[in-house]
């Protein structure tokens, strides 16, 4: 099996305090001669992307749109990735507390140019199309996106359909992060999480329904150009948060790092009824290395993310084709600890199910 070098960062490897660029207007993500134009973070994706200017495209370009549904016991994953020489649609149901996966329906397609979606992920618009015999139609309104998959998969048939609701006002954070490597290589991407969701996945005879009040759904939504070989993480949780009036809040938590520099801005902030809470860089205070179902103690440099993890199951997978191999630790538990809002207020956070995942990637 090829091996993938194994990277651990720490806040040593980031400067002291995280620049946090905020861009507020419309703006172009690439100059005329691909090399980048804009680095930083924003609360909509206000970056422009015409991949008709992405240099080394054939092979370091890369377009996903990703959707991940848990409701504590599965997780449903609905994607389509395009990686320049092909791509794939796919919908993954696997049982949480098992780790069983119960169906996996993915068709395959070859060729460049082929299956290409929407420029942006967090406005109106429609994407739907055919891979060999899968079906799929990611539709997004204003208030609402609706996700659907159809495939026949080992003599029965997959399909889903799922709805999330998108809150007037609803703000997202989308980076885009360079690489010091070469100018024209960038990570743009789009993470839009606490959307309540809905829907149902049949496979043949089995039916699971997900409920709005339980359901939650986070989208990763990338257009990126990257270099070879990565490591990165990932953890995002969502919930309804009870106040002390009785009121119902809608609360998650994005922490990404490791991509990129990370000089100009992190992909960390809290959502709080649909409003981000930008925090600062967040690392593992001690990384559990290959000891992934230990604890896992987060902090942020800013001090206002202080969580701890437990986990309960290693979604571990490790696609390795030889000319490329991702080998990913999805790590889910309960997360317990405190977060601060802008406004100074702490809120605690008891028994929170999420997950962060560990990824050695090379592509």
């Amino acid at each position: 099996m090829n091996e993938l070098k194994k990277t651990y960062v720490s806040f040593t490897e980031w400067p002291e305090k995280s620049k946090q660029t905020e861009y507020t207007e419309e703006t172009p993500l690439l100059k005329a001669d691909g090399t980048l134009n804009a680095k930083g973070w924003a609360r909509k994706n206000v970056f422009t992307y015409d991949r008709s200017l992405v240099k080394h495209g054939l092979i370091s370009r890369k377009e996903w749109d990703f959707y991940t549904i848990t409701d504590g016991k599965v997780q449903l994953l609905i994607s389509f990735a395009n990686i320049g020489i092909g791509g794939y649609a796919g919908c993954k149901l696997t049982d949480l507390e098992t780790g069983k996966i119960i169906c996996d329906a993915t068709s395959y397609f070859i060729g460049k140019n082929r299956h290409i979606p929407l420029s942006k992920g967090d406005v109106p618009g429609r994407f739907r199309d055919k891979i060999g015999n899968a079906e799929f139609d990611f539709f997004t309104k204003k208030t609402e996106r609706t996700l659907y998959f159809r495939k026949p998969y080992k003599g029965e048939t997959v399909e889903c359909k799922i709805s999330m609701d998108i809150p007037e006002g609803m703000e997202n954070i989308t980076t885009v992060l360079p690489f010091r490597e070469d100018n024209t290589r960038y990570f743009l991407t789009t993470k839009q999480t606490a959307m309540p969701t809905g829907g149902f996945l049949r496979y043949g005879n089995f039916l699971y329904k997900f409920d709005k009040e339980t359901s939650f759904c986070a989208m990763d939504w990338g257009r990126v150009n990257t270099i070879h070989e990565m490591v990165w993480y990932w953890g995002n949780a969502s919930t309804y948060l009870t106040d002390k009036n009785g009121e119902k809040h809608l609360f998650s938590f994005e922490i990404t790092w490791a991509i990129g520099d990370e000089s100009n801005a992190t992909e960390t902030c809290l959502f709080y009824d649909g409003k981000v809470h930008k925090i600062g860089a967040v690392d593992v205070e001690k990384f559990p290395k290959d000891r992934f179902l230990e604890e896992w103690k987060f902090i942020s440099e800013d001090g206002r993310f202080n969580m701890t993890m437990t986990p309960t199951l290693d979604n571990h997978s490790d696609v390795d084709l030889k000319v490329g191999r991702m080998n990913c630790h999805q790590i889910y538990g309960k997360y317990n600890g405190t977060v601060t809002l802008d406004s100074g207020e702490i809120l605690e956070i008891k028994d929170l199910f999420g997950f962060c995942e560990y990824v050695e990637n090379r592509w």
